[in-house]
């Protein structure tokens, strides 16, 4: 998956508004793994000044209406560096079937094409020229959903092949043929996508 620290978890309880990170998480932010824990307030002020209203906002609906938490800001860490993230989120379900909260990927898209491509295409460079135009339509999606560059698109698919262990062009064209099933609502657009995005892999391998 490229750096360790390009990928991480986190959940988020609503009751109480309790977070947890993995470690990627934390070091994304500057901190060595395990020396801090994760609250609202501090994860706000890591938030870019430009973005923290934003993300703010999506947290607050997240606490008011159960909403998972899914957004695109950047985050500034303890040395003051800059990284670009897409946070992408499901619900989390309780054991009795209720919602208790949300978890999902932090994924640090900051950097260079080229570093992508020398992380990710070492494995999946056969099938990408086989597959081109779907996983081209596949990154569209991602680009119009997420307002991501073309660049960071192909990262966030590359991660998602390689966390659930299914080949890219298979993740592409699953991913296509499910938006087809989206509601189109541009209020609940970026939720459905991202559920669609974190269990195509489970359609995939229920239709194998």
């Amino acid at each position: 998956m490229g750096k360790p620290q390009s990928v991480g978890n986190f959940r988020f309880w609503f009751a109480d508004e309790r977070w947890e990170w993995s470690d990627e998480v934390a070091v994304m932010h500057g901190y060595p793994p395990g020396t801090v824990t994760p609250t609202t307030e501090l994860l706000l002020a890591h938030k870019h000044p430009e973005d923290r209203a934003q993300v703010a906002s999506a947290l607050a609906k997240t606490v008011e209406h159960g909403e998972p938490f899914s957004s695109r800001h950047r985050i500034i860490d303890t040395d003051g560096a800059v990284h670009h993230v897409i946070v992408v989120a499901d619900r989390m379900i309780g054991e009795h079937g209720e919602l208790v909260g949300t978890a999902g990927y932090y994924i640090d898209v900051t950097g260079t094409l080229e570093e992508h491509r020398q992380e990710t295409l070492d494995d999946t460079l056969p099938e990408l020229y086989a597959a081109r135009a779907v996983i081209e339509q596949a990154k569209g999606a991602l680009m119009l959903v997420y307002g991501i560059s073309p660049e960071q698109a192909f990262k966030v698919l590359s991660w998602r092949s390689q966390e659930t262990n299914v080949k890219l062009r298979a993740l592409a064209a699953q991913l296509v043929a499910d938006i087809g099933s989206m509601v189109h609502s541009t209020v609940h657009m970026r939720t459905e996508f991202d559920h669609l995005l974190l269990t195509a892999h489970e359609r995939i391998q229920a239709g194998s």
